[in-house]
């Protein structure tokens, strides 16, 4: 995991934003349109949108592709293919370049999946969310167990790479229920699963049920336990956690999310995407359109669906780097944070959090978050960024 240690890589983002049905805890840009998708205009727009983006960032080399949504195994193989092209006509891509793409198990062919590992895609996340039928039914999933068995089953005969994604910290999950279920899901795995602690989003139903006492969570103290037997149980099967929620084989983490938390640069297209691109001295945030055919038609009639493309000023870039760097168990390097934000850390500070456990000294002047640490991230960023 030492690659893009001190630059954080260049990846590429690529959201298709439709689903075909909206979960009830989601709060990401997906939309359900019950009338055919215009794929072949969608993937022309696509390209066009990259083609602005190749402007800004000529020369660099991409090392990751993500395809996220929404439900990307939506898409035809064809429009991945010509989207992946897009790319590779416009950019140098790196030859171990990794391509991840995402998909619901109860959107999974067999031959759906052969396009897309011949059009490129090397490694697939499936949003499997549970293993139970009745806690599937509660997240709103289309599919059941068995279905999301044999997704897994298909992933692993159709690419060198899989991960999965389950939901812990349900309503009415016990410790014990937890650790059979995920025991269940390390039997399955190859070599990287994300494992996500259920959080209650403004704007979705279940924020709405939730604040009307129909939608028990479990409390703070019982959500810290089942993190804790998460992390001993992937720890002891060999899939250590990397960051928060993340946990991989060594050598097998998702090197596009890397970028992410190593603050990289990436270029996201497509309705709703955010991007980090270092252009010249400055660091852009970027993001486009949220609705779809309203991103569709500003990039057909002025090449791109920007609604955002500013500088970060010295502080936010500094605030920005804790925040993604501090998630993971790499930890940060403070030459780096200096090189952003243009000023060390308060001394005093960081040796107030030290001595809490907060976070842990690694040497090479690279710091981390513990255990602890984790818990409170926000309170450790905002300490050490005051």
């Amino acid at each position: 995991m030492t690659q893009g240690l001190t630059d954080g890589g260049f990846g590429i983002y690529i959201h298709w934003p439709f689903c075909a049905a909206k979960c009830p805890y989601c709060d990401f840009n997906s939309h359900v349109r019950h009338q055919h998708v215009d794929q072949v205009r969608f993937a022309a727009a696509f390209e066009r949108e990259l083609s602005y983006f190749a402007d800004l960032t000529g020369g660099k080399t991409v090392h990751s592709i993500f395809l996220g949504g929404g439900t990307p195994s939506l898409m035809d193989p064809a429009t991945v293919e010509r989207v992946l092209k897009a790319i590779s006509d416009r950019w140098t891509v790196d030859s171990n370049v990794e391509i991840s793409l995402e998909a619901n198990p109860s959107s999974v062919e067999a031959d759906r999946f052969k396009g897309y590992r011949a059009a490129g895609v090397n490694r697939v996340s499936l949003g499997v969310q549970s293993l139970k039928d009745q806690d599937l039914r509660l997240l709103g999933r289309l599919h059941d167990a068995a279905t999301a068995h044999s997704a897994i089953e298909t992933a692993r005969a159709t690419f060198p790479r899989l991960s999965f994604d389950l939901i812990y910290a349900r309503p009415d999950q016990t410790p014990d229920a937890w650790a059979d279920e995920l025991s269940e899901a390390l039997s399955l795995a190859a070599d990287h699963l994300s494992l996500y602690q259920l959080t209650i989003e403004e704007g979705t139903p279940f924020f709405a049920l939730h604040k009307q006492g129909k939608l028990r969570t479990p409390d703070p103290e019982m959500g810290a336990e089942l993190f804790e037997l998460t992390q001993e149980i992937t720890t002891q099967a060999g899939l250590p956690a990397y960051e928060v929620s993340n946990h991989a084989r060594p050598g097998a983490e998702c090197r596009h999310n890397l970028v992410y938390w190593r603050y990289g640069d990436y270029v996201g297209a497509g309705p709703g995407a955010h991007g980090r691109l270092g252009v010249g001295a400055n660091r852009l945030a970027t993001s486009t359109e949220r609705h779809p055919e309203t991103w569709l038609e500003n990039v057909e009639s002025r090449g791109h669906g920007l609604i955002e493309n500013s500088g970060l000023n010295e502080e936010e870039q500094g605030d920005e780097f804790l925040l993604m760097g501090l998630r993971l168990t790499e930890g940060i390097d403070l030459n780096r944070y200096e090189s952003y934000a243009h000023r060390s850390v308060d001394p005093r500070r960081l040796k107030a959090l030290l001595e809490h456990g907060m976070v842990e000294e690694l040497g090479d002047n690279r710091i981390r978050a513990t255990r602890e640490g984790f818990f409170v991230l926000d309170a450790v960023v905002a300490d050490l960024a005051a």
